[in-house]
């Protein structure tokens, strides 16, 4: 973003506040600079030279969860979250909480392979100590395998289309098993799926801490592979993933994967309910979790909570409108304010009867699972998958 665009559009802020109205952490903490509007007010003194650069200043916009929410509540049509984007950018170099983060982020996006064999060897013995010593929101827990090492062709018999994945880091590194069940719905569907070499991380968690550039030598790679793949459509399991790469570069690079599809829209029109039902005797109640990026950056509420509805599952009504407080990095640097926006989460979802809570993120599932141990949160596509093995 060009400086001069950057200020023109801080300028076009009237203060009226609408920003702040469904704000995570102005509603955890009724502050002004705990806002949206707050904000954006210090980044423009800070780029007019009116204000200088703080340990005070750089917590209150690296605090943002950059859920996006504000954006869509703005009657200048600003993006915020691309202006927060920038801002944090030109603070980088002044944020010493944060150099750590930065320095293991850069690293593990560049070196993903070096790094989950070095956390491979050692996670038994540093996660339970970062974790007791309050460095990692959550202990993770690294699978014994990954997806993205080679090149990977799933053909299938009678073929009605064909599509790659995205699959993202989280998945990839954690959560493989959700990839999986991926492949095996297209499978059933028709669909040749291509999982291809080279992919990188979306870029996201390095925008969040300020480092673009190296955000964009990743964003051009993604861009180089995934669209030159004669493909149907690129589907991700992860919205952030999703609205990254169809939306957020052409901010940051130019051009963005055009074909890029949330899964939930991408199954929509292709999961026959008769074909594809819960029996009976695994009918099951559920809430869905609307995860930020998928409600408020991609536009998508009505496609998850229709497929779960059409296959079977009993589902609670719910707004599902609560940020769950992982928001990646966010998670890391603001320990306390991610617990505290996820107590409330937990809070609504445990007055409402149900068997299980299924959203569409895997951050979103990694932090609803921290504090919850009643109800099993689970991926759309797990449900999805699961009817289909029943219906077999």
């Amino acid at each position: 973003m060009e400086t001069t665009f950057y200020l023109e559009q801080l300028s076009k802020c009237v203060r009226c506040g609408s920003c702040k109205a469904f704000c995570p952490t102005y509603n955890d903490d009724f502050t002004e600079a705990m806002g949206a509007r707050g904000r954006l007010a210090l980044l423009w003194g800070l780029s007019s030279g009116k204000l200088l650069a703080s340990p005070a200043l750089n917590d209150r916009v690296f605090s943002c969860t950059l859920c996006g929410i504000c954006s869509g509540q703005c009657p200048a049509g600003l993006d915020i979250k691309e202006l927060f984007y920038h801002g944090r950018s030109i603070l980088r170099k002044t944020d010493k909480k944060r150099r750590v983060l930065r320095f293991l982020t850069s690293f593990i996006t560049k070196r993903p392979k070096l790094s989950l064999q070095l956390l491979g060897m050692t996670q038994n013995i540093v996660f339970p100590y970062l974790f007791k010593k309050g460095f990692l929101p959550f202990k993770p827990d690294l699978p014994e395998y990954h997806l993205k090492e080679k090149l990977k062709v799933y053909t299938v018999t009678k073929k009605k289309g064909r599509v790659a994945i995205f699959t993202g880091c989280t998945i990839n590194f954690l959560l493989p098993h959700l990839m999986e069940s991926l492949t095996h719905v297209l499978h059933r569907l028709g669909y040749e799926v291509i999982f291809p070499v080279g992919e990188v991380c979306c870029g996201v968690p390095l925008r969040s801490l300020g480092l673009d550039k190296i955000a964009k030598e990743l964003a051009k790679k993604n861009l180089e592979l995934f669209n030159r793949l004669n493909v149907e459509a690129v589907i991700s399991l992860c919205p952030t993933c999703t609205l990254a790469i169809k939306y957020e570069y052409p901010n940051l690079i130019g051009e963005g994967i055009e074909k890029a599809i949330d899964v939930s829209q991408f199954l929509i029109d292709k999961l026959d309910p008769a074909q594809f039902q819960l029996t009976p005797s695994h009918m099951k109640s559920a809430l869905f979790h609307d995860p930020c990026h998928l409600k408020y950056g991609l536009g998508i509420k009505k496609e998850p909570r229709a497929i779960l509805e059409n296959i079977g599952v009993d589902l609670q009504k719910t707004d599902g409108g609560h940020c769950c407080g992982f928001a990646g990095t966010f998670s890391f640097s603001y320990r306390e304010l991610s617990q505290n926006l996820l107590k409330k989460c937990l809070l609504d979802y445990s007055q409402v009867e149900s068997d299980m809570i299924v959203t569409a993120c895997p951050g979103c599932m990694i932090q609803l699972s921290k504090d919850n141990a009643h109800k099993p949160v689970v991926h759309l596509i797990e449900v999805v998958e699961e009817a289909m093995l029943l219906h077999t």
